[in-house]
């Protein structure tokens, strides 16, 4: 993998840091540090900077990695397609084990023991759409992707422009927070499963009232 030396070596040569190189094509330090060590690849609008700053061409950048660069990149575009069908499949299936499960303690009135197994796996099927956003979390994280539209870019093969104000401002946000902030929306995702289940019970309450 030429392209991680070739970054490593021209920032070298112009005396700069890793971090200078990382606020001047809008990506984050760890990006820098992946490139240069082979873990994951430049995109294309990240390429034209690269070029640009080190007043190179991007053939020579890229040299002989083109075919696994585009490569790992479609993995990756291809992989993130596949957990979001995951995390929407298993999301829906947690909400209709919800749903059964409230019928079950509302409708028949079972007791706590009898519904245990439908809890279990209304809980299976959240950590398993749990799993599958961490899984993609790393990808974005991997591509340094933090908006909505950077995802979306990548997804569909385009330059990602990371140089938007969204994108400057959700950069300065601590990692941490950002961590904290997926845990609360998780959380949330359960909390609107719980509700509509506890909703799709009394409906089937009245129809079967």
């Amino acid at each position: 993998m030429e392209i991680g030396q070739r970054i490593r070596e021209l920032r070298a040569a112009q005396a700069m840091s890793q971090d200078d190189l990382a606020a001047r094509v809008y990506v984050s330090r760890q990006t820098i540090s992946s490139w240069e060590n082979g873990k994951t690849y430049p995109d294309v609008q990240s390429l034209l900077q690269l070029s640009d700053i080190f007043d190179v061409t991007v053939d020579s950048l890229i040299k002989g990695d083109v075919d696994t660069m585009t490569e790992t990149i479609d993995r990756d575009v291809q992989t993130m397609k596949r957990l979001s069908y995951v995390m929407t499949v298993f999301i829906l299936l947690m909400v209709a084990a919800l749903i059964w499960l409230s019928v079950q303690l509302s409708v028949w009135d079972w007791s706590l023991e009898q519904t245990v197994p439908t809890a279990v796996l209304a809980l299976v099927l959240w950590g398993v759409a749990m799993f599958a956003e961490v899984w993609a979390d790393r990808i974005k994280r991997d591509h340094d992707l933090i908006t909505y539209q950077e995802i979306l870019s990548f997804w569909h093969g385009e330059p990602v422009d990371r140089d938007t104000e969204r994108g400057r401002r959700e950069r300065l946000i601590p990692r941490w927070m950002r961590v904290i902030r997926t845990i609360g929306m998780a959380l949330i995702a359960a909390a609107i499963g719980a509700f509509v289940g506890y909703w799709g019970a009394s409906l089937a309450e009245m129809l079967l009232g």
